[in-house]
Order: C-alpha cells, then structure tokens, then sequence
C-alpha cells in the first residue's frame, strides 16, 4: 500500500488529507492526476474543502482510496492515564463524550501556539 497527501492552505492555517493506492504512482504521475482533478472539480465541488473533492475525484478517476473520517472503523481516546483510555465516536457512549458519540462530521484543526507571542 502507497500513501500519498494533499496540503490546503496558507502558512497560519493548513489542512490535508491522506490517500492510499495498491500501485505505486510515480510522483510527476501523481502531480498531473491531481492537477487534472483540480481542473474537474474546482468550478462545481460540494465537499468542504478543495483538497477533499480533489481525493473525491482522484478515487473515483483512478482507484486511489481517500482515507476520509467517514471511514473510520473505531477511534480510541488516549489520555494521561491508561485507566481513562477509551473507546470514542459513534456506537460509544460515555457521559461526558455523550455528545462527541452523536458527531459524525467533523473537522480537525491543528493550530502552533507560541505562548511567548500572546499578550500579557
């Protein structure tokens, strides 16, 4: 399995989002099928995110697999203590992840922060 990726963004804020291909696409292959699912997509696309109808079409034009939330099998919350490791998303219900358990489309968002830029 070969992984590939696709970057949005700027420099404060940037997305990606990660595919997989049983075949191994050479990288200037790889750059031209995106550029021609760019050009498929960019007028008319319904996904949330440029990057995300960009693997909506590269899987559909070629076979690559976007590895999206929607196919998430199971997702595991890691805390600082074992004994509050557990099982989170939709199926799991525990109190205070209740209303995390009902989300089903969601975002994730990385953000740097320099606490010695903030203010005082």
């Amino acid at each position: 399995m070969y992984f590939y990726e696709l970057h949005e963004g700027d420099d404060d804020l940037m997305s990606d989002v990660i595919l997989a291909c049983e075949v191994e696409v050479p990288r200037d292959e790889f750059f031209d099928m995106v550029e021609a699912a760019r050009a498929a997509v960019e007028e008319t696309f319904e996904e949330d995110s440029l990057i995300e109808a960009i693997a909506a079409e590269l899987e559909r034009a070629h076979g690559f697999v976007y590895v999206s939330d929607a196919r998430l099998v199971g997702s595991v919350r890691i805390a600082g203590d074992p004994a509050d490791d557990r099982l989170v998303g939709p199926g799991t219900v525990h109190d205070e992840d209740a209303e995390l358990a009902e989300q089903t489309d969601y975002l994730t968002i990385l953000a740097d922060l320099d606490p010695e830029a903030l203010p005082d």
